[in-house]
């Protein structure tokens, strides 16, 4: 059987992290925490070819981590349609609840602007499209909820199980 997901997807600073760690800890079986931020790590400065290649590799990955029958936290900045459609295909014949991690934009550029100097202005940059499109199965708003909050509306979503949004956007 492959490894349940859940999917969480926003922008930067929007408080996907700190949600699966939360998860992480309460969720039953040994969830892994995958994180597009840990493979964005792994490249070499501005080389934009490589960066299209290890986005491919990282939803692969996912796929290949879930078959080999790990529970998955997907932590992951879906703001292209091709990125989504692929995970979508990837992942189509799994357990997938996908969650959509909103915050506004003020609020998330306060929180980038306290933390990674490297990687200021994603939040602004990937804010129009990260929910453009998209459907889920369950939505948080992080300036709305604490990240225990957040976490337990999501896991309460996994317990009953709800499915389907990825999928339909295959």
């Amino acid at each position: 059987m492959p490894g349940d997901i859940i999917f969480l997807t926003g922008a930067s600073s929007s408080g996907k992290t700190s949600i699966a760690k939360i998860l992480q800890a309460r969720l039953p079986g040994a969830f892994l925490h995958v994180q597009f931020d840990a493979f964005i790590d792994m490249l070499p400065e501005h080389d934009l070819p490589i960066f299209k290649r290890m986005a491919d590799g990282f939803h692969r990955a996912i796929a290949a981590l879930a078959d080999a029958e790990n529970p998955l936290l997907v932590d992951h900045v879906l703001v292209r349609e091709d990125w989504t459609r692929q995970c979508a295909r990837l992942l189509g014949d799994r357990y997938v609840l996908f969650v959509g991690v909103r915050c506004p934009l003020d609020e998330i550029e306060r929180r980038e602007a306290a933390r990674d100097e490297r990687r200021q202005g994603f939040a602004r940059s990937q804010y129009e499209f990260i929910h453009a499109g998209k459907a889920y199965d369950v939505e948080v708003d992080t300036s709305l909820l604490s990240p225990e909050e957040a976490a337990t509306q999501i896991e309460r979503a996994y317990q009953t199980r709800l499915t389907g949004a990825l999928k339909s956007l295959g």
